[in-house]
């Protein structure tokens, strides 16, 4: 499995401490441990809210390979709307709260994806357009209350 999640020089990082990785080595031993034993579902929260842009789009293309081997079902909580519309089969936007499902969008969006480009095809903008003028209210709510 950690060759799969394709680390540069494996047998060092092996033997190398955590606080001796950066986050993106951090993050792929992550998944490497997620996915070695082959589980059916998959809790996933912000796990890549500490990355850096670059390193994130990179963490989604390789999250995405691993699921299209393993085909766990994943649970993705996320507050990144690009995130989730990439990566996601279904979206589910939760009320400011308490949290309870405001609404759920079907992604249809093919399979492979490529992360990198698929930001730019029509399809992800339209979606990216309608769940934001449904996700913005519940923002604009939580705003509000945190400012009464």
């Amino acid at each position: 499995m950690v060759r799969a999640v394709k680390l540069p020089d494996p047998e060092r990082m092996m033997r190398s401490y955590p606080h001796q990785l950066s986050g993106g080595m951090r993050k792929r031993v992550a998944l490497a441990q997620t996915f070695i034993n082959g589980p059916e579902i998959l809790l996933m929260d912000e796990p890549f809210s500490a990355l850096d842009v670059q390193t994130r789009v990179l963490m989604h293309e390789e999250l995405l390979r691993l699921w299209s081997e393993a085909r766990a079902s994943v649970v993705f909580v996320t507050h990144d709307l690009e995130e989730a519309i990439a990566l996601a089969d279904k979206v589910y936007v939760l009320t400011a709260g308490p949290a309870t499902v405001k609404s759920v969008y079907t992604i249809d969006l093919p399979r492979p994806r490529v992360v990198a480009d698929i930001r730019y095809e029509q399809s992800f903008i339209d979606y990216s357009r309608t769940i934001w003028a449904d996700l913005k209210e519940e923002v604009e709510t939580s705003y509000a209350r945190a400012a009464a």
